[in-house]
């Protein structure tokens, strides 16, 4: 499906004029963000959702074996547990369509990896192989139509994805294999313009709930719930935060509502 790039992306190369947005943009600072200059409106595209999501968190790096890292495994990982049954998944139920009935999913596993090395850039190509391979040999379980990888990297650690990188255009994203393996990566907020002006824990919970929720209602980038203008759910609402259950989360875009919710 055609859309505009994002105003934070760089101006496209011709083979990825037609990407669909799936990613956090940076923090607009002192301005507030633009407000959508065209109403939102994220219509269905026919393709697959995620009904009972099945996360999956992959810590990646060997930092994450020490301190002050190693403490925030179990956090993010207990935010998992909490949001996966809250009623920011109950809000999502609206985006359900016939055979497909959004609902809570679950914290399916976790697993830290300091192997393949990784070096201080990584390419979203270099994390779709990674993913794939450790399916193959079993660190990960087989990939259903409801599981998605969340890819966590460790601090110092750059990500490059569509000629772009983390923490100069973007502060996650999240896209699919092959159309059938759904994975979300989130580079470490090490930057002002990924934390918000938050401290890391919670800029990590307000850019993990806006992929999530993506991940969710549009799991094939353009496929599922998408506004040609605009993006996703997340990206209509991008750094629009609340707290729910202790946990700094996004709002997302609601068609019931009209509003960011």
């Amino acid at each position: 499906m055609p859309s505009k790039p994002h105003p934070k992306e760089p101006k496209a190369r011709p083979s990825e004029l037609y990407h669909p947005i799936r990613i956090v943009p940076l923090h607009p600072g002192k301005d507030k963000a633009a407000a959508p200059q065209v109403p939102a409106k994220l219509t269905y595209r026919n393709g697959p959702l995620l009904t009972s999501v099945q996360v999956f968190t992959i810590f990646w790096g060997t930092t994450w074996n020490d301190a002050p890292q190693s403490a925030l495994i179990p956090k993010i990982n207990e935010f998992f547990d909490f949001i996966l049954s809250s009623q920011l998944l109950d809000q999502l139920a609206e985006y359900s369509v016939p055979n497909q009935t959004i609902s809570h999913g679950l914290l399916v596993g976790t697993v830290t990896l300091a192997t393949p090395a990784l070096g201080k850039t990584v390419d979203d190509s270099a994390i779709q192989n990674f993913i794939q391979q450790e399916i193959s040999a079993g660190t990960l379980p087989a990939s259903t139509p409801n599981t998605l990888y969340f890819v966590f990297l460790p601090p110092g650690v750059t990500v490059t994805q569509g000629g772009s990188a983390s923490c100069q255009v973007f502060c996650g994203y999240h896209d699919a294999i092959n159309n059938n393996i759904f994975y979300a990566v989130m580079p470490y907020p090490s930057c002002a313009g990924c934390l918000g002006g938050a401290a890391d824990f919670d800029a990590l919970t307000s850019t993990t709930s806006h992929e999530l929720c993506e991940a969710i209602t549009d799991p094939i980038p353009g496929q599922g719930w998408y506004d040609d203008n605009n993006g996703e759910i997340g990206d209509i609402c991008a750094w629009q935060t609340r707290v729910l259950g202790g946990y700094t989360i996004q709002l997302e875009w609601s068609n019931k509502a009209n509003k960011c919710v």
